[in-house]
């Protein structure tokens, strides 16, 4: 998203945003993305002066430090929350484990970035937590342990991307299944939301993820009806060998977005793409070491 920020309105109190224990980057990109838009930067040196500050007053988004633990982080939002229930807060963090993402998705934390951060991933979260309405739900949590978790999401493009960065820290795969990974889930996830949720945030998605030794699954429910293969035409995926462009002249006459690339990207960037018989269900699967692929 590349929207603007509304201006600050003099009619209405002005937003303010408590960062813990900055570092001059992240300091420097908040100023960039909020200070246009009115909101007030207050800075705090530790966990356990922001809390201080926190018993005073009410703060929009809290963004933690990164020399603290996510462990740490979520325990000082679970004693913010028993005063402000709904406070935002983005963590930042050197030290990570898939557990410290589980438990930070249980406690309903806006999001969640460990070490090395992407400055501009970390830009966007902030502009989706500025721009939207005051809530803090969209994803829960079924059940979980590190190597199995359940949970299901609203059908709306920001808590896929929210969902999509928990995706990251919880998937602890050498960098370059990740980034494979995260990007054939992206465009599954988005699939479900776009033609099964029909973007209907009162409509949710499942999401299994699996972490076994040799390989990770993803498996992706909507709420929709389900489709087949002779069904999507508007998908590159359905194009013949010799019009592999086919399917921009019938997404232009359905007046579709550019794109239909999503399930054929998905399907060369992993070892297993599946669809169930219905077709409103999706396995993901990749696998680590390519010896113990099936042939």
């Amino acid at each position: 998203m590349s929207a603007n920020l509304p201006s600050e309105n003099p009619g209405f109190p002005r937003k303010t945003v408590l960062v813990v224990d900055p570092d001059p980057a992240v300091s420097a990109m908040l100023s960039t993305v909020l200070t246009p838009a009115g909101w007030e930067i207050q800075k705090a040196p530790d966990n356990k002066a922001a809390l201080g500050l926190i018993g005073d007053r009410a703060f929009d988004l809290i963004v933690t430090g990164e020399k603290t633990s996510g462990r740490e982080d979520v325990d000082l939002l679970n004693s913010i929350r028993r005063v402000h229930p709904h406070t935002r807060m983005i963590i930042l963090t050197d030290a990570s484990t898939p557990a410290d993402v589980i438990a930070c998705i249980r406690e309903r934390a806006f999001s969640y970035f460990s070490k090395p951060i992407s400055l501009d991933a970390l830009a966007e979260i902030v502009r989706i937590a500025a721009e939207g309405p005051c809530w803090d739900d969209g994803i829960e949590i079924v059940s979980a342990t590190p190597a199995w978790i359940r949970l299901v999401a609203r059908c709306d493009t920001k808590t896929a991307d929210r969902l999509l960065q928990f995706f990251k820290e919880m998937s602890d795969l050498p960098e370059r299944e990740k980034a494979d990974a995260a990007i054939a889930f992206r465009e599954i996830l988005l699939n479900a939301i776009e033609h099964g949720g029909h973007f209907d945030p009162n409509q949710y998605v499942e999401i299994t993820y699996v972490r076994m030794r040799h390989m990770v699954g993803c498996r992706v429910k909507d709420p929709g009806t389900g489709f087949s293969r002779d069904e999507l035409p508007h998908a590159a995926i359905s194009n013949p060998p010799d019009d592999p462009i086919r399917h921009f002249s019938v997404r232009q006459l359905q007046n579709l977005r550019p794109g239909g690339f999503g399930i054929l990207m998905a399907r060369n960037l992993v070892d297993e793409l599946l669809y169930n018989e219905k077709g409103n269900e999706v396995l993901l699967v990749k696998y680590l070491d390519r010896g113990n692929a099936p042939g």
